[in-house]
Order: C-alpha cells, then sequence, then structure tokens
C-alpha cells in the first residue's frame, strides 16, 4: 500500500458559479463538502486507479469528525490522529465561464508538542506495512518547521521511498533527510531557490539533496530533474477547468511510477495526463477518466538535451 500524510487535513467546500463578481452578491450554482488536503487528495487518486491506499494525519474539533465521516463514505482507509485543536476548512470559489479558481485557506489548528510527539510514534508504526509514502501540504500551527525532514528520516529507518510536496522552509529543511521526490509548482520552486529559470532552480534542489525533482508548470506541463536524465512533458492543449487538485494527481501518479519502476518518461507521461484529467473534473481529488485515458497517448515528453522548455500552444 501507499502512505499518504496531510498534517493540516481540511475539510474542503467547493462552490460553483458562473462568475465571481468582488463586492457584490454572488449566487453559487452548485456546493460540494468532503475531506481535503493535499495528501487525501493524492490517496483518492490512488483509490480511484484501484492502489491499497492508507490516509494519515492530524484531525481534531467537529471539522475532523466531518473528515473522518467523508473518508469513511468514500471507502478510504483512515488513520488519523486525534488533536485537541480544530482542523481547518478550505473554500475554493470555481468560476465556470473563465475556467478560474479562487481558493481561501484557513491556518489549521495549533498542535501541541505532546501531540506531535505522538504521531511520530503512530507514523514509525504504519511505515513497514508501505511501499512509499508521499508526504504532503502545508504544516499545522505548533507542528516545527523542519517537521518533514523528522518524518523523512523515519521513512528512511524503515526503507520506505518519500514523496514530498511541500514549499518554503518546510521544503527547504528537508532537502538534506534525502526524500526519494519532490513536486513543487513554478512558483515554489522560484521562492525557495530564488532562480527564474526553473530547470536550474529543479537542478539546484537536485544537488541539495532531493532524488528527483519534478516541477509542475502549469498548462506547460512538468519538468523533471533525475539522476538518469531531464525531460519536459507537455499536455496537447490547454484544458480549461478546476486546476486545485492537479499536482495532486500528479503526486499519485509519480509515486506509483516510484513503487512500479517505470522508466522516467513513461511517469512523466502519466503524471500529465492525469493531472490534466484532474483539471477536467469538478472537484479536487477526482479526475475525468475519459480525458485520462485520451491523453496518455498525447503527452510529449523530450529530454532537455534535444529541447529548450517552450510554451504549451
Amino acid at each position: 500500500m501507499i502512505l499518504t500524510v496531510t498534517l493540516n487535513a481540511a475539510l474542503d467546500i467547493t462552490h460553483h458559479l458562473d462568475r465571481l463578481r468582488p463586492h457584490g452578491a454572488n449566487r453559487v450554482r452548485t456546493v460540494a463538502e468532503r475531506a481535503g488536503g493535499k495528501g487525501v487528495n493524492v490517496a483518492r487518486v490512488l483509490h480511484a486507479l484501484g492502489h491499497p491506499t492508507v490516509v494519515t494525519g492530524l484531525v481534531g474539533g467537529l471539522t475532523g469528525r466531518a473528515i473522518r465521516a467523508e473518508l469513511a463514505a468514500a471507502g478510504l482507509a483512515d488513520r488519523m490522529l486525534t488533536i485537541a485543536g480544530e482542523s481547518r476548512r478550505t473554500v475554493a470559489v470555481v468560476e465556470e465561464s473563465v475556467g478560474d479558481t479562487t481558493i481561501l485557506l484557513e491556518p489549521g489548528p495549533v498542535v501541541g508538542a505532546e501531540e506531535w510527539a505522538r504521531f511520530l510514534d503512530h507514523l514509525d508504526a504504519l511505515l513497514p506495512d508501505a511501499a512509499a509514502v508521499v508526504l504532503a501540504g502545508s504544516l499545522p500551527r505548533g507542528v516545527p518547521e523542519d517537521a518533514y525532514a523528522h518524518l523523512l528520516r523515519l521513512a528512511h529507518a524503515r526503507d520506505v521511498p518519500a514523496v514530498l510536496d511541500a514549499d518554503g522552509a518546510a521544503l527547504r529543511m528537508a532537502l538534506p533527510a534525502g526524500p526519494a521526490l519532490i513536486k513543487p509548482n513554478a512558483d515554489e520552486l522560484a521562492a525557495v531557490t530564488r532562480l527564474a529559470d526553473p530547470v536550474a532552480a529543479a537542478r539546484a534542489l537536485h544537488t541539495a539533496g532531493a532524488g528527483a525533482v519534478v516541477a509542475s508548470l502549469g498548462a506547460d506541463g512538468l519538468i523533471a530533474v533525475t539522476a538518469q536524465g531531464g525531460w519536459q512533458a507537455r499536455p496537447p492543449e490547454r484544458l480549461a477547468g478546476n486546476p486545485t487538485g492537479a499536482g495532486d494527481a500528479a503526486v499519485a501518479a509519480l509515486t506509483l511510477g516510484l513503487v512500479t519502476g517505470e522508466p522516467w518518461p513513461d511517469r512523466l507521461t502519466e503524471a500529465v495526463a492525469l493531472s490534466a484529467a484532474a483539471v477536467a473534473a469538478p472537484i479536487a481529488g477526482d479526475f475525468d477518466p475519459a480525458v485520462h485515458q485520451a491523453l496518455q497517448t498525447r503527452v510529449d515528453v523530450r529530454p532537455f538535451a534535444t529541447e529548450e522548455l517552450k510554451p504549451c500552444p
């Protein structure tokens, strides 16, 4: 099974409307509510693909109970650890007429030192059964900035490869612990390295300790810097929709590729196809199976040695 860790789990609320009108009244067309956070979204995609997955992390309060109830309803294996603080909510406002999304993110609970110590023991007990672990998302207040470095060391001690999707100080401080793969987006890549060129930035993070760096460039697909070489993978065209869970779908595909040992071009093809299929789905954590299947033979993957980075047409 693949274990996913969401330290700052959320109850995701998605509003769909025609167009967002700031400073005015907005009539919402549909509303969806479900458990979320990056690791939970990764687990949903893996579950939909038929891969055994276990969800862990921190939840608390009435919102935490709602998160756990929805995980059970979705058929996801729940090994969340309950804490005293109230879990957060996120609100995504999807403007269907323009294919744009506005997201409001609450900060999440304050985690005590004893609760954090309990979670380290909790995760260590789960790791022996995992083929890989995904560490994803923001850190709740009270958790140390180097939290992911601690979790990576636990995974290394159990010989479990770890995929990290984080940003800022949490990402930078985790690199010396040697994640097998990291998956920043373009903004996160630039912020943590202060380099404008995404390939140079990815190479810097690879040198700093990441086994492989796969960076998402939005509509321009993915770039990968690995010990085996570098590639850019691009979708055949831009897709309109809700991009909120696209990165999480890519992480799911990349983690499966890590577990099965697929060649890098195949991993990147699947990651682009699955992330584009997630954009075509209305809610983060879902993907459109028809779009996924259609794109699997149309993703353009080329090594850096023969193709400079170019925008998607």
